[in-house]
């Protein structure tokens, strides 16, 4: 199984008025394991960032002006992603950004992946109700980003990669990886306990504890008028 974990920082927030993607980071796992063939692209959007974005990612137009425009490594890009399992945090804002340039060569990136899975619904549904950004959630499942001092699409991917693991890891065995279990790697063993070797006691009540029980279910069949089950139950 082969999965990108993909990034992008952009001019703004709007493709449909005409923002450009200025970074794009892309970290690779075969199989949950991170392979190190990445891909890391710096663009020219051909326009001006917005303040607030450059806020955000610190990518300024003049350290921009020299790249490559994204006409220019569509290609590789598109080599890069083909059949994969693309894996992106609030998926619906990178894939209307990537449409939006790939449109512009004739290659939607739909045509291009296996499939597209959104880590932010992922969370939402693990954690409803809670904040699931990708900075609340390397906070809660123990993910180091204390380099994050701004955005960045290759250093986003690879915190993202991370954090997938942690949300899909489960605990349905005991095996440390399910990668693991098929290579050979580590694992861990539990052995089987015959209980029936030990005599477990029994321990009765005594005169007081029977009659503080007996006070209680008196009061809950009289709270409930009458209608409590396990006196017939009992009978």
């Amino acid at each position: 199984m082969r999965q990108i974990f993909l990034d992008t920082e952009t001019t703004g927030l709007s493709p449909e008025s005409g923002d450009r993607v200025i970074e794009i980071g892309c970290v690779e796992m075969v199989n949950r394991r991170l392979t190190g063939h990445n891909l890391h692209l710096y663009l020219n959007p051909e326009r001006k960032n917005s303040e607030d974005a450059v806020r955000i990612h610190g990518l300024t137009d003049e350290f921009l002006a020299d790249k490559p425009v994204f006409a220019a490594v569509a290609a590789e890009f598109m080599a890069y992603i083909a059949g994969a399992d693309v894996v992106i945090h609030n998926a619906a804002f990178d894939v209307g950004f990537l449409n939006a340039e790939l449109r512009r060569v004739g290659a939607p990136f739909a045509q291009q992946v296996a499939s597209v899975t959104d880590s932010l619904l992922m969370a939402r549904e693990m954690f409803p109700g809670k904040a699931n950004s990708l900075d609340a959630l390397c906070k809660r499942l123990e993910v180091d980003n204390s380099n994050r001092a701004l955005h960045g699409a290759l250093l986003d991917a690879g915190l993202l990669a991370e954090v997938y693991i942690r949300l899909t890891r489960g605990q349905k065995t005991l095996v440390i990886d399910a990668g693991e279990e098929s290579s050979g790697g580590p694992q861990l063993e539990v052995a089987a306990i015959d209980f029936s070797a030990f005599t477990l006691p029994v321990l009765d009540a005594s005169p007081e504890e029977q009659a503080a029980h007996e006070a209680v279910l008196k009061d809950l069949d009289k709270s409930s008028g009458g209608k409590t089950l396990w006196r017939n139950l009992v009978a």
